[in-house]
């Protein structure tokens, strides 16, 4: 069997066969197609009826002609982490419900019915912030509130005067005491706007699940109070560690959803480690791959619905392709077509390209668009 690394061109190599098929055979769970020579038990006149015509014919045709392979994939959102209580803790009171999205400055979570609300940023909240403190989780407090509205400082890692006038002014337009200071107890950090998966420390993916929350419960600092993801529809899906190549970053892809719906996307992710998956029968190393939408709104379904990935390969453009199973080997060796024209058929030898779509391309001497090839019944 050839290498299985679909969408590669590269003609065959020559072997004198007295006759030889083509074939391609889907990978088990819908991977790329391989290519195989096959040699038929059965004699060549199969292809020819006692005047040496073929008992079909198919036409030669020009366009474009793409790889692509399918994957299965589940639908669902950007990675789940968790967001712990700050401040010194007490009864929840509030909490934003499952399925919300919370964005900049809206609230998570209420302690004592004093909210905590969401701001931006990938370094966590973990001190109280005052004038003459500095670092990246300054940075990021300051870059918030300018995206707010709030000005007359300069964004960066120092912690100045100016910088508590504007905290005091956020405070002030959610009915705070203006302090100039502001900790965990009043900030949560993630990447972006989130959506809550669920309350509390989850069920988790392991088999000992994780603990429930609910308004009146009492949670103590650093405890989970909210499980949550991106609120991007994201789709994600495995492939052999052998056909990363498939999936590379930026990649476009077509999904299917369960209604049917088919909507474009990209490759936005794609793992670093290789890893089995939990079916005894399959020990394949695969990767993770993450897909986005061009339009993650129109990305409607239940959470962990399947999916179809279609992964668009190399495009060959403008070309010749005839039916794989048009192809046969000549004699002298290489493959040819049998090319059909005013009821009698002759052998062309060809140069094979690319095999997708249950087609080859190929070239040789006088072949062109319409003319028609020899095909098994």
């Amino acid at each position: 069997m050839a290498d299985p690394r679909a969408g590669e061109r590269r003609p065959l190599g020559r072997r004198r066969l007295g006759f030889a098929l083509l074939t391609v055979v889907a990978l088990a769970g819908g991977g790329v197609a391989v290519t195989a020579l096959v040699t038929p038990e059965r004699p060549s006149t199969d292809r020819t009826d006692a005047k040496g015509r073929p008992p079909a014919t198919a036409p030669v045709t020009r366009g474009d002609l793409a790889d692509s392979s399918r994957r299965d994939g589940t639908l669902g959102h950007l990675g789940e982490r968790k967001i712990n209580a700050g401040g010194p803790g007490g009864t929840l009171t509030w909490i934003a419900p499952p399925g919300s999205v919370v964005k900049r400055d809206e609230r998570l979570y209420e302690v004592d019915g004093e909210a905590v609300r969401l701001m931006y940023g990938d370094e966590p909240m973990y001190r109280t912030l005052k004038t003459g403190d500095t670092g990246r989780d300054v940075r990021q407090l300051e870059e918030n509130l300018a995206a707010l509205g709030y000005t007359g400082f300069d964004v960066d890692e120092e912690y100045t005067a100016k910088t508590a006038a504007a905290v005091g002014r956020w405070q002030k337009s959610h009915d705070l005491k203006r302090t100039g200071t502001v900790g965990p107890d009043r900030i949560a950090f993630a990447g972006s706007a989130v959506r809550v998966r669920e309350a509390g420390a989850g069920s988790g993916t392991g088999s000992g699940g994780g603990e429930r929350i609910a308004p009146g419960d009492r949670v103590a600092p650093g405890s989970p109070v909210l499980t949550v993801t991106g609120s991007e529809r994201v789709v994600s899906f495995e492939v052999p560690a052998a056909e990363a190549g498939s999936a590379k970053p930026g990649t476009r892809v077509r999904v299917t959803l369960p209604d049917g719906t088919r909507l474009p996307g990209k490759v936005s992710a794609v793992g670093r480690t290789a890893k089995t998956g939990d079916d005894p029968q399959d020990k394949t190393p695969k990767i993770d791959v993450t897909v986005s939408f061009d339009d993650p709104a129109g990305a409607k379904g239940v959470d962990q619905s399947p999916v179809t990935v279609e992964l668009t390969g190399e495009t060959r453009r403008d070309v010749l392709s005839v039916p794989v199973n048009a192809l046969l080997a000549l004699p002298d060796g290489g493959f040819g077509v049998q090319v059909v024209e005013n009821g009698t058929a002759r052998d062309v030898r060809v140069e094979l390209g690319m095999f997708a779509q249950g087609r080859v391309e190929i070239t040789g001497a006088g072949l062109r668009e319409g003319m028609r090839v020899g095909v098994p019944s």
